[in-house]
């Protein structure tokens, strides 16, 4: 099912900082068991090769790796199962939006992401069929409990960010081309410890959001705790003014990328893998976690009691 807005009002852009946006209204609310239809499982071999199984609706739910109250939805791992070596990988959930997003701000109200050894969750919004070409947005994502956060784009060839922004977060490589340097992207590093893992879940979460339209992708982070957040994040306005926000954490301009040709209409992801490309290439790191990545995956099932997210909603505008 195809959901795409076009912008109310021009944007104007500037090279030497952020973009003037416009008052965006709510166009979804997705709270609790709302999540069960507004997104789909998507019980797939896991694209990155992670010691994970993804497992449909059906099974999610009668295994609790997911379910649902009246402001929560639970999504996880497997937490019960030591695996066999030549089984299949530890039961994980993966789901993707029903609908599709171009212009629009979605805020991510999270009190709790997966933590773990081997664990990499993520947050982020593609367009799968057409990947990297269709362009890739990671909002949170991480491994192994080694933060902060990195928010970070992919996309074909093309497309390069500026060194020099107006954001407070720390930039990594500035060629955004999925192709070079083994899909690092062109990724920026919050700065605040809150942001990721262990330290996130013991201050109570926090929000996630990203604005995205032709001329510049924005993310922002507010921990729980913080009292700048602004008060149309925090209450679930019927609109968000983002021109009223700080400066982003990470800022994408369209100064040498094409955001319109380079980013199509994005459905929403929201996944828990465990080692594959990026968790187990850089296990164990400085995490000080044992053995190897899938060995651990597999004998250790009391590992994964802690790898969950906890949604208290998504609210996206455009």
């Amino acid at each position: 099912m195809k959901s795409s807005t076009s912008a109310t009002a021009i944007f104007l852009f500037s090279l030497v900082g952020p973009a003037i946006s416009a008052t965006y209204p709510i166009s979804d609310t997705v709270i609790g068991s709302a999540f069960y239809s507004a997104f789909n499982f998507q019980a797939i071999g896991d694209p990155t090769h992670g010691r994970v199984n993804y497992v449909n609706q059906a099974t999610a739910q009668s295994q609790n790796l997911t379910f649902a109250s009246s402001d929560s939805f639970i999504l996880r791992a497997d937490f019960k199962t030591t695996l066999s070596a030549s089984g299949p990988g530890r039961n994980s959930v993966r789901i993707r939006s029903n609908k599709v997003y171009t212009t629009h701000v979605a805020v991510f109200n999270i009190r709790h992401m997966p933590q773990g050894c081997g664990t990499w969750p993520a947050v982020w919004e593609t367009n799968e069929s057409n990947w990297p070409n269709g362009g890739e947005i990671d909002i949170l994502e991480g491994v192994n409990d080694q933060g902060p956060n990195a928010a970070t784009l992919h996309t074909g060839s093309g497309c390069t960010m500026p060194s020099s922004r107006a954001q407070t977060g720390t930039s990594g490589q500035l060629d955004c081309n999925a192709a070079v340097n083994g899909n690092t992207g062109c990724g920026v590093r919050l700065n605040s410890a809150q942001s990721y893992g262990p330290t996130f879940n013991n201050n109570g979460g926090g929000w996630y959001v990203v604005e995205r339209n032709n001329n510049f992708i924005k993310v922002w982070f507010w921990a729980r705790n913080d009292g700048s957040v602004p008060s149309d994040v925090k209450n679930g306005a019927s609109s968000v003014n983002t021109d009223a926000w700080r400066t982003p954490d990470a800022f994408f301009p369209n100064t040498n990328c094409n955001i319109a040709q380079h980013f199509n209409q994005h459905n929403i992801i929201i996944n828990l893998t465990l080692c594959g490309d990026w968790a187990g290439s850089v296990y164990p790191g400085s995490s000080g976690c044992p053995s190897t990545c899938v060995d651990y995956v597999n004998r250790n099932p009391s590992g994964f009691v802690n790898a969950f997210f906890d949604i208290a909603s998504l609210r996206v505008y455009s």
